[in-house]
């Protein structure tokens, strides 16, 4: 399967579910979806394309949180990424897809713990990367956090 056969076979299956496209070349695309459908759809590509997980990252972008997960076909040599934008990025939520792969719970506690993404259902969210005195509710990955000014004579 290559990626054009890849993608017709996602948009014949959830159609309005869609929102968006966008195909960067023959190695690469992106499929933009409600965030409400990200478990079918992830399910879909993972369990039924048989596509691997590689990660999920996330964006702060202007018009709110994006999730991006990414599938890769091996043999054929492309990826494929799932985006859904969160929109209220004072709450912002998604739903976990560790029911439909377990690996994720890792990368799901490090986007919760660096830009405050709530993944609904996901039990684990405990700090992972950041020190035990980090403030609640500051996120260093987001547009709006502000680096701290750091005296270097000091230790």
């Amino acid at each position: 399967m290559n990626i054009d056969e890849c993608l017709k076979n996602i948009e014949s299956r959830f159609g309005s579910k869609i929102l968006k496209v966008y195909k960067h070349n023959d190695k690469r695309a992106y499929i933009d979806i409600y965030p409400k459908d990200i478990v079918e759809l992830v399910r879909y590509v993972f369990k039924d394309m048989a596509l691997r997980f590689n990660i999920a990252s996330a964006v702060d972008d202007f018009d709110g949180l994006e999730i991006l997960y990414h599938f890769a076909d091996d043999r054929a040599g492309f990826v494929i990424s799932v985006r859904a934008i969160l929109k209220d990025k004072n709450d912002p939520h998604i739903d976990t897809i560790t029911s439909v792969m377990r690996s994720a719970w890792w990368i799901e506690r490090e986007i919760h713990e660096l830009f405050g993404i709530e993944f609904d259902g996901n039990s684990d969210l405990r700090p992972l990367l950041l020190p035990d005195d980090w403030p609640k509710g500051i996120y260093p990955l987001r547009k709006s956090f502000v680096v701290p000014k750091r005296d270097s004579r000091k230790a």
